[in-house]
């Protein structure tokens, strides 16, 4: 059972690209329910790690892969195929590259090897996942049009409130 949070990682690592041909295919209807599977998934990989202590070096290098390998997927695909604005795509992945390049530098320059994850960090991740649902769920003829408006603003406030945190505690270490 220890294992347990690290499959379900890898379960979300290995799903990941068939998320992408659902999106790229524009099945927003069909894309639902597995990306939801998703999200959940990843809460409850961290709650089971937390909760039974069954945290591991793998699991801690692996959730923050996924996360950003379906975030920054999801927000590429979505972008490039038109069903959500270029710049918002731009914005959350110059972000992520901004912090990846820095950290790159610190680990060169500082020998420094942890970047823990902000909480700024988490609940942008979390409104990010909101914002596809809803954005998803928009173009599936659900309509929430004034949500996904209301979750893309909150989304590029949250990146640069979660950046600017990053920067800080870079800052400070």
């Amino acid at each position: 059972m220890k294992h347990l949070p690290n499959l379900l990682t890898f379960a979300r690592i290995a799903l990941t690209p068939y998320l992408f041909l659902l999106m790229w295919r524009h099945d927003y209807r069909g894309l639902l329910w597995p990306f939801a599977l998703v999200g959940i998934t990843d809460v409850l990989d961290g709650f089971l790690a937390r909760r039974f202590h069954w945290s591991s070096r793998l699991g801690a290098y692996l959730d923050p892969i996924a996360d950003k390998l379906l975030l920054s997927g999801s927000f590429l695909v979505l972008a490039l195929s038109g069903a959500i604005p270029g710049w918002l795509a731009a914005v959350v992945l110059g972000r992520d590259v901004i912090i990846l390049a820095a950290a790159g530098v610190l680990y060169l320059a500082k020998s420094r090897r942890a970047f823990p994850p902000s909480p700024w960090g988490k609940l942008s991740t979390f409104v990010q996942v909101l914002y596809i649902m809803f954005a998803m769920g928009n173009l599936a003829g659900i309509h929430v049009a004034p949500a996904v408006i209301a979750l893309q603003w909150t989304v590029a406030a949250l990146v640069a409130v979660s950046l600017a945190d990053y920067g800080r505690g870079v800052a400070h270490s």
